[in-house]
């Protein structure tokens, strides 16, 4: 390396040490944000006869993906959502609200469980972002 890159290296490492300590996580926290899941793209080839139920699975895999917990909760009223044209003609896309909430059950595995909604969406998906939900 050149010696220039060698300093931009090492002025990169020290803003990172400025931050907080190597290895150091961020202690988990409650939260809850609103997301659209692209479905189509997530159950694309599978048998026709088997789309919504993994559509449901697909939602589970994403929630826990992004809010990093085990124990992920489907409401009643997105599973319909899921279902409503059918076990084939599942919905392409599904705006979810996805909320992170302390277990009530001291014997639980984790210490958080994810509730997963549905947000009914007028019109397009277009444009519509991620966004964190201040409770």
């Amino acid at each position: 390396l050149k010696h220039t890159r060698r300093k931009e290296l090492h002025k990169h490492q020290m803003a990172k040490a400025a931050k907080g300590k190597k290895g150091e996580k961020k202690k988990a926290q409650p939260v809850t944000r609103v997301y659209t899941i692209n479905v189509h793209k997530r159950i694309h080839g599978v048998t026709f006869k088997k789309r919504a139920p993994r559509a449901i699975k697909e939602i589970k895999t994403f929630a826990r993906k992004m809010m990093k917990t085990a124990d992920i909760r489907i409401d009643q009223n997105l599973n319909k959502y899921m279902w409503s044209k059918g076990i084939k003609n599942v919905p392409f896309r599904v705006r979810v609200k996805i909320a992170k909430k302390p277990q009530e059950d001291e014997d639980a595995v984790g210490k958080f469980f994810c509730l997963v909604t549905h947000v009914p969406v007028a019109g397009s998906f277009k444009g519509l972002e991620t966004q964190t939900v201040e409770d």
